[in-house]
């Protein structure tokens, strides 16, 4: 694997308080605050974006109208677009998360118990497994910090993720062709689901987490492809086993459990030495960028893979 040095990115530390968004704040529906689920400016947004950020990166951030108009998001289509403009009658709230399998303490936790976890602006870089890429300013939580909660059993080894399924409000999900089985399934293992760069997002760009974008909570894991970040979460569960993942089902060959982002090795039907960032010019056209060993987080998670394989675990 080519030897690469990814700018040092300050960051396997938790955000200090004094940066962590007012949860009711988030939560207020007033004049300039946030109408949970409607996308409003939080009245909190300008404080947040005039606050240092541990997790900023020396590179430009993707448009917003880039980031919530082209994505993948199966349940509403195939499509770049499909998300956006198929997904107004999904309702993200109310909500809960089941939290189940190998912890001390199972339990569902509704939407207000989610956004009771102090919350943190994370700038990370998102890199899709077809080749593009984003810098996304994310609002979330450590997900170790929700797995803390419900104590993980000794014999816990890997977390799984499942994904709603709404076909009534989720047009992907309905009719002759479905893309894939639902509903969509991911996994880590715990000591990636606990690593301090892994969180839970519920917002991006000081706003409540738009449904193209998996509203209301969305895995974020910056150091993996893109579509290891299962969107709208109803279930997580804690197994000793290797879970099941859709597209590594789907393709095996292709999409491996790991995914973790290695421009040294290609996916059989294209290169990932390089990548075109999103919001700076076309697919086709000359501005592509090297693609960074684990998108960049080398130094922070490198580690967590000592003694494997690396062509094999990507």
């Amino acid at each position: 694997m080519p030897c690469y040095r990814p700018p040092r990115i300050a960051g396997s530390e938790i955000t200090p308080e004094r940066f962590f968004l007012d949860r009711r704040t988030f939560l207020a529906g007033a004049a300039g605050g946030l109408a949970l689920g409607l996308g409003m400016e939080t009245a909190n947004a300008a404080a947040l974006k005039a606050a240092p950020d541990p997790y900023k990166l020396d590179e430009t951030r993707t448009p917003e109208k880039d980031v919530t108009s082209y994505n993948n998001f199966y349940e509403f289509g195939t499509g770049k677009g499909d998300p956006a403009a198929n997904s107004g009658a999904f309702k993200p709230s109310p909500w809960t998360v089941k939290i189940d399998g190998l912890v001390g303490k199972p339990r569902e936790f509704g939407l207000e118990d989610l956004l009771a976890f102090p919350l943190e602006e994370r700038t990370y870089r998102m890199r899709c497994v077809e080749a593009w890429s984003m810098v996304i300013p994310w609002v979330g939580f450590p997900l170790a910090a929700l797995i803390d909660k419900v104590e993980p059993l000794g014999s816990a080894r890997y977390v799984a993720f499942e994904t709603v399924v709404r076909p009534e409000e989720m047009p992907g999900q309905s009719g002759f062709f479905q893309p894939l089985p639902w509903p969509y399934r991911e996994g880590l293992r715990l000591d990636e689901a606990r690593h301090p760069l892994t969180i839970l997002a519920v917002g991006l760009y000081g706003k409540t987490l738009p449904n193209q974008n998996g509203a209301p909570i969305r895995l974020v894991v910056p150091w993996k492809y893109g579509f290891k970040g299962i969107k709208s979460i109803v279930r997580i569960s804690l197994t000793e086993t290797m879970p099941p993942c859709t597209w590594n089902l789907a393709a095996p060959d292709e999409y491996g459990f790991y995914a973790n982002v290695n421009p040294a090795v290609d996916h059989p039907r294209w290169s990932q030495a390089t990548e075109n960032r999103i919001g700076e010019g076309g697919f086709f056209g000359s501005n592509r960028r090297d693609t960074l060993p684990f998108n960049g987080y080398a130094e922070e998670v490198a580690s967590l893979y000592a003694g494997m394989d690396l062509r094999a675990n990507f």
